[in-house]
């Protein structure tokens, strides 16, 4: 870590560094069959809060770390995020025209298209794991995590129950298990992600895993208090669609104030989890206040 800290230097420099990865460790645009890598590209670096890898990067300051395995970590969890953001859009699913403040996938080339880059940015991100340059248990370890944290017990699964959901009602402990499976898991992954390239102990995963899983609820959570209270131009993304759709939220369960208060409570909780780190969890600390007053 840098020795004056400063968080906004700590986001430009952590958003650079996955950005520059990100463009190493994708296929150019040319790569056959080029129309396949350049909507996997207009896909994965589109933009975005970039928030998985940022906690990858902040938890990898905890220890000692091969840097380019921690980038290889930051972009496999980013690359499950963009696969799943790109299914989520199509027609089958949310059915979204716009997200990060342009067209969709499906919209900017095709339904064909981008239902492949799903498929492709899914197991590149494995492919990228696999060759990580660390040594064979920790890739294990990281494949191993990232599987379960993206399939039927973790953000498939959590997707599953929320399209099964539509128009009927959950209640509190459903909606919480929907979201850390949907949201949180990925979240959790990414934490768990940074914590085996550092070769962090079992104690300090342990309370890694609990900022995550408080961290997961409340990105949620905001997210919910978003699609209600801010516009399209704002999010990137059509505002309102839950609603719309009639999709179980916190809002819609317990009401907007209920749910402004809850993720305060969420934050200063995740806070609490931290507190056995030093100044060395400051970014974690710091991104968890992003996450709680983020507006989009």
């Amino acid at each position: 870590m840098i020795l004056e800290y400063n968080f906004e230097l700590w986001l430009k420099a952590g958003a650079k560094r996955i950005e520059s990865a990100l463009a190493l460790l994708l296929d150019l645009e040319e790569t056959t069959p080029a129309r396949l890598h350049q909507a996997m590209r207009y896909a994965a670096q589109g933009g975005g809060k970039r928030i998985r890898p940022l906690l990858v990067y902040a938890v990898g300051e905890l220890g000692e770390v091969n840097p380019s395995t921690l980038d290889c970590a930051a972009v496999a969890i980013e690359l499950i995020h963009a696969y799943s953001l790109v299914h989520d859009d199509l027609p089958c699913m949310d059915n979204d025209d716009f997200r990060r403040g342009r067209a969709t996938v499906h919209k900017a080339f095709d339904e064909a298209t981008a239902l492949l880059v799903g498929d492709a940015l899914q197991t590149r991100a494995f492919e990228v794991l696999a060759n990580a340059p660390c040594d064979a248990e920790s890739r294990i370890s990281m494949v191993g995590s990232l599987a379960s944290a993206a399939g039927s017990r973790g953000m498939a699964g959590g997707q599953a129950i929320d399209l099964e959901s539509v128009g009927k009602k959950l209640d509190l402990v459903g909606l919480k298990q929907m979201h850390a499976m949907k949201t949180g898991a990925l979240l959790a992954c990414s934490v768990r992600l940074g914590g085996i390239v550092a070769h962090l102990s079992p104690s300090d995963l342990s309370s890694l895993d609990r900022y995550a899983e408080v961290l997961g609820l409340a990105f949620q959570i905001v997210d919910d208090i978003l699609d209600v209270t801010a516009d399209s131009q704002t999010l990137g993304k059509t505002a309102g669609k839950d609603a719309a759709n009639d999709k179980p939220t916190y809002v819609a369960l317990m009401g907007l104030d209920y749910a402004q208060r809850q993720v305060e409570e969420l934050r200063e909780r995740a806070v609490d989890c931290l507190k056995d780190f030093g100044f060395a969890a400051q970014p974690l600390r710091d991104l968890a206040g992003l996450v709680v007053n983020r507006n989009k």
